[in-house]
């Protein structure tokens, strides 16, 4: 299990979807309860959970009651394996959310669904959008199956080159239907509450007539951080494996490392950069995302 921080900030809380093997590890409780300490003090109000399953922690209940009792709110994403009874009671009396990853043929997504729906759990579902699953986003947004009646939103996730395999095929820029999918998504036509990842807003930017107060550029290093199970600290969960991130100790804080870590300002050079030159859309979209130039849907790159 791991997490995502939110910051200082009014806007939704962060998640985001990466590699996880059955050889990964859990963060240990004590582990966990020092982020959440640190975190609180530096005035954080969200927590993402992530990494897997988080639900099938050991320790699972006991978090989202800590995370509460120090005055932040959790949310978790998951598959519904491992939703027992006392996770689901310990969800109703703490998280603001559940995201629920949607995986064809579906029919587990819709019986997760209906477990948090029979709770009144507020649940988003996380769809992978791609140059293959781009149809079948739209069929949905113009004709929802019934299994998404009771759902929040519909939030699309840019898939991302990265993990056990990469299918550079599949990356969402290589789609004819790009205009189609976020002209739909974001227009009163969309018969579903529709959201976003970060890594799709310089898609919304470039292709809708969106209002720019509604969308955000990526919060990576800026209001949000990712600590994984090991203790790293990433401005964004992709970014484990690729460079060595900061490592928390008794030496180093979480707010030291917000405040003076090279990685996390190399991320907010970055957005402030002359990346995309004169870009009518730079000014939003602030250049897209630091670590996979391939993600950019916008046209314009």
């Amino acid at each position: 299990m791991d997490i995502s921080i939110t910051n200082w900030c009014d806007k939704g809380c962060v998640f985001c979807y990466k590699s996880s093997t059955k050889h990964g590890s859990h963060m240990a409780l004590r582990d966990y309860k020092r982020v959440i300490d640190e975190a609180a003090e530096m005035g954080t109000f969200q927590v993402a959970l992530g990494g897997g399953n988080p639900n099938q922690h050991p320790d699972f209940e006991e978090i989202l009651d800590y995370t509460t009792l120090k005055g932040i709110v959790p949310n978790y994403t998951t598959n519904g394996r491992g939703l027992s009874d006392d996770i689901l009671k310990a969800t109703q009396r703490n998280c603001g959310a559940v995201a629920v990853s949607a995986y064809p043929p579906y029919a587990e997504t819709a019986e997760t669904i209906r477990l948090l729906a029979d709770r009144k759990i507020k649940t988003n579902v996380h769809f992978i959008v791609d140059s293959e699953s781009v149809g079948t986003a739209i069929n949905w947004l113009r004709d929802p199956p019934e299994f998404l009646r009771t759902i929040n939103a519909l939030v699309f996730l840019n898939y991302k080159p990265s993990g056990r395999k990469v299918f550079e095929e599949k990356l969402l820029r290589n789609s004819p239907r790009l205009d189609e999918f976020f002209e739909l998504a974001t227009s009163p036509r969309a018969r579903l509450k529709v959201g976003f990842d970060a890594c799709c807003v310089s898609g919304v930017f470039a292709r809708t007539k969106a209002s720019t107060s509604l969308v955000d550029a990526c919060d990576a290093g800026r209001f949000s951080l990712y600590v994984s199970e090991d203790l790293k600290v990433y401005p964004c969960s992709f970014q484990s494996g690729l460079v060595e991130g900061d490592k928390l100790s008794d030496a180093t804080s979480l707010l030291h490392i917000w405040h003076t870590s090279e990685n996390v300002r190399s991320f907010r050079r970055y957005f402030g950069s002359d990346r995309c030159g004169g870009c009518s859309h730079r000014k939003n979209c602030m250049n897209g995302c630091p670590i996979f130039d391939q993600l950019v849907v916008c046209g314009n790159r």
